[in-house]
């Protein structure tokens, strides 16, 4: 059960906390001292004090019906002191940063919220003059980039349910609704999506996922940039470069 990788420091005793706490998470149901043991392929001597201290902490309770344990909700009420897009935006705060300095654009961060997409964080350019796109703003999923991003973490049921409360999308023809289809399809296959906004002229726009298509924690990072810019000065390829640097720091940050 237990899976090992190289790691800069070993912590031997942690190791063996948190494999019992995730086999008891993913078993689901109350287990001996030896049946932990087993599934996470050590003696249960080893793991002995392992359990002693979870359980003194809180982290599991063992049954008083033939001695197994079970996890508490400690882990729980700690994950939601906080939401995880409380916890998203305080991590990618520095990412987004540099990612701003290096391509001196700003940038934000978005999320799906009432099936219409959310603006959560923003980090503005350090030049002059810039676009910028207010945190709490609401956009329709089906007229932007990054909603087409965050369309493609969804599966095909969930996305044609959520594209079917778009009042923008049920106004569409069915070529335009094919259309649509066909472009989340192909942030699949690409992993980014670059295109001219369809809410503001001369602007475009450059979207990659941020978290786990498996997970609730799923989020768009985005830049949009002045469409003359590109044609000029700069190129959607060092841009695209930065913001997939961007994109794996802020998914190892979050654990994706």
């Amino acid at each position: 059960m237990a899976k090992t990788s190289p790691t800069k420091y070993n912590t031997p005793a942690l190791d063996k906390g948190l494999d019992i706490i995730e086999y008891l998470s993913a078993e689901g149901i109350p287990l001996t001292q030896a049946e932990i043991a087993h599934g996470i392929n050590k003696t249960p001597s080893e793991i002995y004090r392992m359990l002693v201290c979870l359980e003194e902490r809180g982290y599991i309770i063992r049954g008083s019906n033939a001695g197994k344990y079970r996890l508490s909700l400690k882990m729980y009420s700690l994950s939601h002191r906080h939401t995880p897009f409380d916890e998203l935006k305080r991590v990618a705060h520095y990412p987004m940063q540099s990612l701003s300095e290096t391509t001196r654009q700003s940038c934000h961060l978005s999320i799906i919220n009432n099936d219409k997409l959310l603006i959560i964080s923003q980090m503005r350019s350090p030049n002059a003059v810039s676009l910028s796109i207010e945190e709490g703003t609401h956009f329709p999923l089906s007229m932007t980039g990054s909603g087409r991003v965050l369309l493609s973490m969804f599966s095909e049921d969930v996305r044609k349910e959520i594209l079917s409360r778009d009042e923008h999308f049920k106004k569409w023809s069915k070529q335009e609704q094919l259309n649509l289809l066909e472009s989340i399809k192909q942030v699949k296959v690409d992993g980014f999506r670059h295109s001219d906004s369809k809410l503001t002229s001369g602007v475009t726009d450059i979207a990659v996922p941020i978290g786990l298509d498996d997970s609730d924690l799923r989020a768009v990072l985005a830049v949009s940039v002045f469409t003359s810019s590109l044609q000029n000065e700069l190129n959607i390829e060092s841009i695209l470069k930065a913001m997939k640097n961007t994109q794996q720091e802020i998914n190892e940050l979050i654990g994706a």
